[in-house]
Parts: structure tokens; sequence; C-alpha cells
């Protein structure tokens, strides 16, 4: 079976969220408001949610502080993913990286082909595990967010999740 297996106990994640932009604000800023919205209506806990403009030492700062925070397990990003030179969210966060999630940028780019078609090639979306924190890096639009979150990242972060999920990870991610 895959999917979601309703006889099993959700449990809620505490996730992080930036929006990387130069232009948005708190009043402006849809796709952060979009992914804090889908996140609390999942049923997990919205630990912190910041804008910050494209530099790769501010954004690399704050998505440090989350990853040695532990009341945050997840991080999410939102912009700053393509291709021009303003876009370093990938250079700043994927250094901080000890096992990088390949298999995130495969599927978040078949789920955006059905929404971009070929246009999804200019992202660089990534994902990677960073201590015991888990980052995904998405791009800035509210439609690649939905994407994001809808199609991939919130199947991984409910523990319900079968034939498995990143959840039921998170205890492990300290073995040696």
């Amino acid at each position: 079976m895959h999917g979601i297996d309703e006889s099993r106990v959700f449990k809620p994640v505490r996730i992080a969220v930036l929006v990387v932009s130069d232009t948005r604000n708190i009043e402006t800023d849809t796709s952060g408001a979009t992914l804090a919205e889908r996140i609390q209506l999942a049923g997990h806990v919205l630990a912190d949610r910041q804008i910050v403009r494209d530099d790769k030492d501010i954004i690399r700062e704050t998505v440090k502080a989350w990853i040695s925070d532990p009341a945050v397990d997840v991080v999410i990003t939102s912009g700053g993913t393509g291709l021009t030179g303003r876009d370093v969210t990938p250079e700043a966060v994927t250094p901080l990286f000890d096992k990088v999630i390949e298999g995130f940028s495969v599927i978040f780019h078949q789920v955006s082909f059905q929404s971009v078609g070929l246009s999804t090639l200019q992202s660089r979306a990534v994902a990677g595990l960073a201590g015991e924190t888990f980052v995904f890096c998405l791009p800035g639009s509210t439609g690649a967010v939905k994407d994001g979150w809808d199609k991939v990242i919130s199947f991984q972060l409910d523990s319900r999740h079968r034939p498995c999920n990143l959840v039921e990870l998170m205890p492990r991610l300290s073995e040696a």
C-alpha cells in the first residue's frame, strides 16, 4: 500500500518557513502565506516565518540558526532558486547539508513539469539533511510552493504515509 494510512497516528512536526525576496514583505508575500497556511492546515506547527533579501550570508545564517534550534524539525525556503545573479539560495544552503536528498529535486521537477512544462528546468529546487533538520528549497512562485508542498513535501512529512516517510526517520537521524 502507498499513500496515507488512516489507522496510523499523525505526528506533527515543527516547520520554519523562509521566503527569500528583495521585493516582498509580510503583506505581499503570497508564497510564504500559502505555505504557512498549508503547514498549519495539515496539523503541523509553524515554528517561525521570516522574509530575507537575496543575500547568501543572510540566508545561510537564518537557516543555520533554525538547524541548530531544537524547536525546528524542518526548514522550507521559497525563492532564490532560479538562474539570475540574485538567485543564491542553493549556494547559501547546500553547504549546510550533511546529506543531499537527490530524489526531492527529481520528483519536484516531475510534478512541476505537469504545471509549467519545460520551464521547470529553470528551477534549482534542492533538499537535504543538515544535522537532524530536513531542509527543502522551493522556487518563489505561489504555484511552485503549492506543487512542492501539496504533491511532495506534505506526504513525506505525514507520519501516516506508507510505505515510508521522513517523520519516522527523525528519531534515528543522530545515529552513528
